[in-house]
């Protein structure tokens, strides 16, 4: 292994002695050889498609034609998205680096009344399926036939309830008849898309937190594979415990975690287990996720969990609003639950929502209720659940954080699903433990990474010093990096790899720095790194002396492989991770520097923005080597397609002043919650119409921007409630362009505003709880999302 030149000088590796006056920590963990993996026999469904892809699983992960396959997968429903709107926003997903879409198929969305089905439209379940099979998506559906999904009665028609009440979700004939009738218009819907089909469906969920006897999933099972319901994998929750035993192999458990629930009985933050999501752990079960239908129980596992591979489908993308819990979510929330559910083994990342939505028109409010005898009160219409991808499009901070995770786990996904995760003997004692270091290894005994988590959702952790890895691999075999001891920082995440084949004969012995992705121009490889924030970047290769490198967006290092081919080292600065992409474009795949959001769609090339300064875009490898480059990337040109790219204040016209705050009643649960308003209630709302500028412009995308303090606001067009929202301190954003032909026709838009008195009972973040009652629209802005096309 040769280095070159520009590389830069060793570190100098600290004596014994000093390493004993400094006392460092010396975090420490033994690993063992992994041993062969067990055959284990999974009652799949058909699981080659007519190309001889061939998906299966073993106990430690998903397999694609008999390769380790970690996919990335994230839940949009389709029912809660305009149609029209459903390939760009997949695109997006896919840009983001989702790699399978997960939908829930809600029975009421339709079939609301009783033989009256409705499949078109937005309730189109064949063209959304269709649309993501053609970009390249795989499609997981979840049957239900109760779902949950904060929707009415759990996505259970009302016509069914009453009908079956307490033999709903059993082995009741009757109701399994119409649950047949039901699946089997799911399948008319999915005929032809089905992986063995050559189609993107892959998977079936059965059933949604279901705590019955297993016999019932079994028979549910059974009915979707009669009706023509046919998929390689077979799911349920991994939660709550079933009443009967389950028999192995017939339904893939899948867990979750969130970093904060809507659901608790409890109005402090952070209440019960939800800390135990921020700590590596070899537990699956989350005993924080449901405690209102499930109640406060302790986290256990089923003894056969370990012969299944971990999966997810409910890493909080995000969270809702309820109106008694009124979460507010830190972006460094949703990164910090997904990296630490990797590092204790997670295989397959799967985020509910990874997109939020709108509940559709019905006869009647669609939404979960406590009228309706269920357990919180969520908003009639707003599902945007701060997702990555909001309920209007909008690419939110943690989309970007995720992205950055995805970009790894596409390139070296392979590599991780076979790496068993290992946890050291001293961990937090507590949740109140903060001084400890969060830390994990996947690693088979000779090759892995350490993962480290300082970060708590609503705790600063402080900063770790001193820390200096120990590993003691089989054989003999020890790994001690950094040379010299470092400081973890506050609040703080990170992935650092070591004993990685990057190249042939080139051994990456370890490196502070988070491996990002690769791209292979020939023989020659070019690897991407992310510098840790205030971390030494330290690589080692090939057991010769350490080297420091820089941020930047050159070559740090290059190093000659054993076929004379190079492998380029670039390791770029925390912000520039962060604006990072990898996409194939124009025949090879190729890496994006842009601020802005980046789809490749064929061989075009969008941007979008809302500032104009993020409208820019680099790329490497160049698409012409004599360019001027910014250290490797070729910048693009890139126009905007207007000119106005501010946000534009609008008029607010008063219509009326608040009423009293009214009294807030509470629920019928145990121990009772706050009731969300009326319609009644909106009498004592305070009211303003806005006044728009002549002619939207439909091609910006314009989106509404609504800044207030109150309880709970409601827009409506015309006296169409098109969106609510339960205060929680955040704008309240609407997407204009599903209105823009009523407003530019004349129809009036008006935005109502609850008062909220500063004693309700109520969880709010502190830092947006009002000193008095108010009811207050403070500002009200067109933003304009411009796209350009390269």
């Amino acid at each position: 292994m040769a280095i070159s030149p520009n590389s830069s000088l060793p570190a100098k590796p600290a004596s014994p002695s000093e390493r004993t006056a400094r006392g460092p920590s010396m975090p420490s963990l033994i690993i063992p050889f992994t041993p062969v993996v067990s055959a284990e026999t999974y009652q799949l469904g058909t699981t080659q498609n007519p190309a001889g892809r061939v998906i299966s699983v073993d106990k430690l992960s998903l397999l694609l034609d008999g390769k380790r396959w970690m996919p990335v997968m994230g839940e949009f429903h389709y029912t809660r998205f305009p149609a029209a709107g459903w390939r760009e926003e997949l695109l997006k997903m896919k840009a983001g680096g989702i790699d399978a879409v997960a939908t829930y198929v809600f029975w009421i969305h339709h079939e609301e009344v009783e033989g009256a089905r409705n499949w078109s439209g937005d309730h189109e379940l064949r063209r959304f399926v269709t649309t993501a099979g053609e970009i390249g998506l795989r499609v997981v559906v979840r049957l239900g036939p109760w779902c949950h999904g904060e929707v009415r009665h759990g996505g259970l028609p009302d016509w069914v309830v009453a009908t079956f009440g307490p033999r709903a979700r059993t082995n009741d004939g009757a109701y399994l008849a119409a649950v047949r009738g039901h699946f089997t218009a799911i399948f008319r819907q999915l005929d032809g898309l089905l992986w063995k089909e050559g189609g993107p469906v892959i998977a079936f969920q059965i059933e949604n937190e279901y705590s019955g006897p297993a016999e019932h999933l079994l028979t549910l099972k059974t009915l979707a594979r009669e009706v023509g319901l046919d998929a390689p994998l077979y799911t349920r929750t991994g939660w709550p415990d079933l009443a009967t035993p389950i028999p192995f192999g017939e339904l893939l458990p899948l867990y979750g975690a969130y970093p904060e629930g809507f659901w608790d009985r409890d109005l402090a933050p952070m209440p019960g287990f939800y800390p135990a999501g921020f700590r590596f752990s070899p537990l699956r079960t989350d005993a924080a996720i449901a405690t209102d239908l499930l109640g406060e129980r302790t986290a256990a596992d089923a003894a056969d969990t370990t012969r299944y591979p971990f999966l997810t489908c409910e890493l909080g993308g995000g969270m809702m609003s309820s109106y008694h819990r009124r979460i507010r979510i830190d972006p460094r929330d949703i990164e910090s639950v997904v990296l630490t559910k990797l590092g204790s083994g997670g295989n397959l990342p799967g985020y509910y929502m990874y997109h939020g939505g709108i509940n559709p028109e019905g006869h009647t409010s669609l939404q979960e209720s406590q009228a309706t005898h269920y357990w919180n009160d969520l908003p009639e219409k707003n599902y945007d659940f701060q997702a990555p991808l909001g309920a209007a499009g909008q690419l939110r901070p943690h989309y970007h954080r995720l992205r950055r995770l995805h970009l790894f786990i596409r390139d070296f996904g392979s590599l991780l699903a076979g790496l068993p995760a290992h946890f050291p003997a001293e961990r937090p004692a507590s949740r109140d433990d903060t001084s400890t270091l969060r830390w994990s290894v996947r690693s088979e005994g000779r090759s892995g990474f350490v993962f480290i988590n300082n970060y708590e959702r609503l705790c600063p952790l402080p900063a770790k010093p001193g820390v200096r890895f120990v590993l003691h691999l089989p054989g003999e075999t020890r790994i001690e990096f950094p040379t010299l001891p470092v400081t973890i920082p506050a609040d703080s995440t990170c992935i650092w790899p070591f004993g990685l084949d990057l190249a042939a004969g080139v051994r990456l012995d370890h490196a502070t720095a988070q491996l990002l992705c690769q791209i292979d121009e020939g023989k020659n490889r070019t690897v991407f790194f992310a510098a840790t924030p205030g971390v030494p970047a330290e690589f080692a290769f090939n057991d010769a002396a350490p080297v420091i490198l820089q941020a930047s967006r050159g070559v740090a290092l290059a190093v000659a492989d054993s076929n004379g081919a190079e492998l380029r080292i670039i390791l770029v600065s925390p912000a520039d991770s962060l604006a990072l992409w990898k996409a194939n474009w124009r025949g090879q795949d190729r890496v994006f520097l842009t601020r802005a959001g980046l789809i490749v769609d064929g061989s075009s090339l969008r941007l979008n923005a809302e500032a104009a300064s993020d409208l820019t875009v680099a790329v490497y490898p160049p698409l012409d080597p004599a360019a001027m480059l910014d250290g490797v990337f070729q910048p693009l040109t890139a126009n905007p397609s207007s000119a106005q790219l501010e946000p534009s204040p609008l008029e607010l016209v008063p219509l009326r002043t608040a009423g009293p705050a009214r009294e807030i009643p509470l629920g019928w649960t145990t121990p009772p919650v706050a009731v969300a308003p009326l319609d009644a209630d909106f009498a004592a709302a305070a009211a303003w119409r806005l006044i728009f500028p002549p002619g939207l412009d439909l091609a910006a995308t314009p989106l509404l921007r609504l800044h207030y303090t109150g309880d709970v606001a409601r827009i409506r067009v015309g006296e169409h409630l098109v969106l609510d929202d339960f205060f929680n301190g955040d704008a309240l954003e609407l997407d204009l362009t599903r209105h823009a032909t009523a407003l530019n026709a004349g129809t009036t838009l008006t935005v109502e505003v609850l008062p909220l008195q500063a004693d309700a009972p109520i969880l709010l973040p502190d830092a947006t709880r009002p000193s008095a009652t108010e009811a207050k629209l403070h500002s009200a802005f067109l933003v304009n999302r411009f796209i350009c096309t390269i």
